[in-house]
């Protein structure tokens, strides 16, 4: 499908920061650009304030000078809705009320060509619903941008159901060519990441209501462990802990309270509390030149076991027998039973399963690591019934290979471990309904949420039946719904084991 022609005039409605961000997009990948605002004075400061970003770039070299020169003549301030006409692209950008952008819409199309593309930048409104009125939806579509606009390069571009196919390939093709990394997703609450992304703030939430471990330590078993770039309370506290819950509860609402959306009580308590975060002055944490920094728990020095026997195939955590083994610990390996570490005191160390240490004699469970080499701090987490010598052993162990531990409560599934169970089984299901493509949700996450593997890829990383396996268990231990695995869960993991049943044909 062919972009949008350079020399046509993109145009965006809303001066705010977003709608400034888009601009400055447009109008560096070489379109004349237009700002309407219904405050004419908001509209002309957007104006100025992408004409300045220009400069300094051009002033820090990040910018040809002529090039800058050029492109600050080519925005202007629209007075009048009427001075669009001749916009082959509109993207709205204006406060998040479905009343509002309707009205805007219906306007807009009795002024721009029939050709024209109508586009939203909504983060939770429905498209579908948005051009529910207008005479011709076929060209109308979402164009999900994130903030800051010029410098994350993902953009949703959403097909509602009456979307017309070209003209969404139309958008795709012109987003591509301003740089961007667009992907393509189905009209649905939340699109791909917002939808996607809920249980690494949920799971997240759970632990803590479940009393398993404090704020600053679930962040720092999912940065240290997980390999996130910022745990679930901080990343709220930046977004604003009242914005969080919102997306949170319209996603679940518009799931109709689907108990795999459920919000969170505790946030609820902080937005009612006024504790929004950052921008308050207090949130999970507190903030301010005076605010005490949240340290995560970490053990106290335990002293390492000399000798341990790996039982069966430990699938995820293979790597921890090579790593034992390079610390000078002794391994013995033996292929029947399991999958567990068997420590010196008889007690076992398992790999997060769902399942709690309490069902079992003498048991410490360990978290999923994205990469145990490189990991700098393990979660474990035991029973009453859990004896004081094999959690030192286990604590010890990891501490041996150069891990800070945190000891947690029982919680099945731990932290990191059914938090990407949650994110794969999300994904299985938005690809079997036709949400988006495996591959395009990886990229959204990974680019729009800076996660450090697509869904897709921590399923392809862990085995098929990973995921399944533990939610499978964790629903029987927390029955409700919540973690009842999806259906497209169930058929990835059949479908290799059938294929895996199928016998060679020789010849041919």
């Amino acid at each position: 499908m062919t972009a949008i022609e350079r020399s046509r005039t993109v145009a965006v409605v809303g001066a705010g920061t977003m709608g400034q961000g888009i601009a400055q997009v447009a109008l560096l990948a070489g379109h004349r650009v237009l700002i309407y605002d219904i405050n004419a004075a908001l509209a002309a400061d957007g104006v100025g304030i992408v004409q300045d970003r220009v400069e300094r770039m051009a002033a820090k070299g990040r910018l040809d000078r002529t090039e800058a020169e050029e492109a600050i003549g080519r925005i202007a301030a629209a007075p009048v809705l009427a001075d669009l006409a001749d916009a082959a692209l509109v993207i709205e950008a204006v406060v998040e009320d479905v009343t509002v952008k309707k009205t805007l819409f219906a306007a807009l199309e009795e002024v721009v060509a029939p050709d024209a593309l109508l586009a939203t930048n909504t983060s939770s409104l429905s498209v579908t619903e948005l051009a529910g009125g207008l005479a011709h939806p076929g060209r109308f579509l979402g164009l999900h941008f994130f903030n800051p606009a010029p410098l994350l390069p993902l953009v949703e571009v959403v097909s509602g159901f009456a979307t017309d196919p070209a003209a969404a390939g139309r958008a795709y093709a012109t987003v591509l060519g301003w740089g961007k990394t667009p992907v393509r997703c189905a009209d649905t609450p939340g699109f791909i990441v917002n939808r996607i992304a809920r249980p690494f703030y949920a799971e997240a939430f759970a632990v803590y209501e479940e009393q398993g471990a404090d704020p600053a330590t679930i962040d720092a078993v999912l940065r240290e462990c997980g390999g996130f770039k910022m745990g679930p309370f901080a990343l709220t506290d930046l977004i604003g802990q009242d914005v969080n819950e919102a997306v949170t509860r319209s996603v679940w609402e518009s799931f109709f309270r689907s108990p795999k959306f459920t919000p969170s009580l505790a946030q609820r308590r902080l937005v009612q509390s006024g504790r929004l975060g950052r921008k308050s002055g207090h949130g999970w944490f507190p903030y301010g030149p005076d605010a005490p920094a949240a340290l995560p728990h970490t053990a106290g020095p335990e002293k390492a076991p000399e000798e341990v026997t790996v039982v069966g195939d430990l699938g995820p955590a293979a790597e921890l027998a090579v790593l034992m083994e390079e610390a000078g610990i002794a391994v013995t390996a033996t292929e029947h039973g399991g999958p567990y570490i068997q420590l010196p005191g008889e007690g076992q160390l398992v790999l997060a399963d769902g399942k709690t240490s309490i069902e079992f004699a003498d048991v410490v469970y360990f978290d999923l690591a994205l990469d145990y080499r490189g990991a700098t701090r393990i979660a474990l987490s035991a029973g009453a019934d859990t004896s004081e010598r094999t959690l030192a052993e286990a604590v010890g162990l990891f501490q041996k290979l150069g891990k800070q531990v945190s000891v947690i409560g029982d919680v099945p599934g731990m932290i990191v471990a059914r938090t990407v169970a949650m994110l794969i089984d999300l994904t299985a299901d938005a690809v079997a309904r036709g949400v988006a493509s495996a591959e395009d949700i990886d990229t959204a996450m990974r680019l729009g949420v800076n996660y450090p593997l697509g869904p897709g890829e921590w399923h392809e990383r862990l085995g098929r039946d990973w995921a399944y396996d533990l939610l499978h268990h964790l629903d029987e231990r927390c029955p409700g719904g919540r973690y009842a695995p999806s259906l497209a869960l169930f058929k990835l993991g059949y479908a290799e084991d059938a294929e895996a049943d199928v016998p060679e044909v020789e010849g041919a």
